[in-house]
């Protein structure tokens, strides 16, 4: 069973934990529906941040330094608009240069999953989790169906003898889970399916425009090794010998995803590449380290720069084998103990 970051049946977010408890602080300001467009510069030092907020161009002044938490596409995105990045792609979209940076959007990661979806025989999917009852009970006492985080079970799976560390994780989640779930199903189902731990290939995020309010482009280059498919053909097959066990006997039907037509390797080779998704894990893009392709040190500093740093996902030089809401929350609590110190 896994730990969930929950508090009374709710999701108990970053935000929630940390900041809104903090919000009446006289040294605090949370701006909402605020677009940052570049971080300022004064020669090599960051010195402020540029935003749009409710039609106005504004800007926040830096006593000591900013700290960039945009995530993997939008912190790289946002030192890609301030000219900290490949000088060649800054130079053809026309933004001046700070610092050159090679490594700033490189080194995309992401934990891609392959859901096998069955029918399930007995009444107690989520599929019921809307009926008034479920809600009664969760506005109520905060308990029930509509407390699931959807995957409360899993699992680790070294498939390779080989492997130092598990090549695959396991979701299991009491409902019909396709197409990020916007594919729905009339009656009840459950999901289990393997997650690629450790992908070989590396993506990108680069821009389109200068326009901060033009979306980058996002190459995740999903399955272009083929080793990562092969390992997701192996967790395809792991995971349904173990939909095959006993304990299962009384809830499975019929295997709805990828299904019976997907039985040797090349047809569940096409399947995964057909219904492959993201486990919404990206890291990796402004990755900590002293080579040339690094884009912060470790104390998440930006090299070439002064006055700022880079705390989030995008940090990781690799993925972590698991999920990244905890990590990155570390990640965030060491950023503080390092600032505290440093001040």
């Amino acid at each position: 069973m896994y730990q969930v970051t929950q508090k009374r049946g709710r999701r108990h977010s970053a935000a929630a934990a940390y900041l809104l408890r903090v919000r009446g602080r006289t040294n605090l300001s949370i701006r909402t529906r605020a677009q940052a467009t570049r971080i300022v510069f004064e020669r090599k030092r960051a010195s402020g941040v540029s935003y749009l907020a409710d039609g106005r161009e504004e800007e926040a002044r830096a006593r000591r330094e900013v700290i960039l938490c945009g995530g993997a596409v939008n912190s790289p995105q946002l030192l890609l608009l301030s000219g900290v990045g490949p000088a060649d792609h800054l130079r053809r979209l026309g933004i001046p240069l700070v610092a050159d940076l090679p490594g700033v959007g490189q080194n995309l990661q992401d934990h891609l999953a392959v859901g096998l979806v069955y029918r399930c025989t007995q009444p107690i999917s989520l599929a019921s989790a809307q009926s008034l009852g479920s809600l009664l009970r969760y506005v109520l006492l905060r308990r029930g169906p509509l407390t699931s985080n959807v995957a409360e079970a899993g699992g680790f799976v070294r498939l390779n003898p080989g492997s130092v560390t598990p090549d695959v994780q396991f979701h299991f989640g009491p409902a019909y889970y396709v197409n990020h779930g916007f594919d729905t199903y009339d009656g009840h189902a459950f999901t289990c399916g393997p997650a690629l731990l450790h992908p070989q290939t590396r993506g990108s995020i680069t821009l389109r425009s200068a326009d901060p309010f033009v979306p980058p482009a996002i190459q995740p280059n999903y399955l272009a090794a083929d080793a990562d498919v092969a390992t997701l053909v192996e967790g395809v097959k792991w995971a349904r010998r173990l939909v095959q066990a006993r304990a299962f006997d009384r809830y499975r039907g019929e295997e709805l995803h990828p299904g019976p037509d997907a039985h040797d390797d090349g047809s569940l080779a096409d399947a995964i590449r057909r219904m492959a998704e993201t486990l919404y894990h990206p890291v990796g893009t402004c990755r900590m380290g002293n080579d040339s392709l690094a884009v912060v040190d470790p104390r998440l500093r930006v090299h070439g720069v002064e006055g700022l740093r880079v705390v989030d996902a995008s940090i990781m030089p690799t993925i972590v084998g698991g999920n990244t809401n905890a990590p990155v929350i570390m990640i965030a609590e060491r950023a503080a103990d390092l600032i505290r110190q440093q001040a």
